[in-house]
């Protein structure tokens, strides 16, 4: 009897789980929503920096850093592989 008490105990707290990420999901949707909202307009720096053709180089830099992160964390990937075959 008791482990029924026990497994609805838990029940419950998966269930109220679930719904605390639920709400969380939503005001995390909601808050995104106004972002959006608030970007409405084009900011002039944009404009600024494509007409001189300095956005490409700002695109350039972010996807060196981009490319290498990936690259970071794919040789940190293939080291732990290897350490983890070293150990067993």
């Amino acid at each position: 009897m008791d482990n029924h008490f026990k497994n609805q105990d838990g029940v419950v707290k998966r269930k109220r789980i679930t719904l605390m990420r639920k709400i969380i999901a939503l005001f995390t949707l909601l808050i995104i929503s106004f972002s959006t909202f608030a970007q409405a307009e084009q900011p002039q720096m944009a404009d600024t920096m494509r007409s001189n053709g300095k956005i490409y180089v700002v695109v350039a830099v972010c996807l060196i850093i981009l490319v290498g992160l990936i690259g970071y964390v794919f040789r940190i990937d293939r080291r732990l592989s290897k350490l983890e075959q070293k150990k067993d």
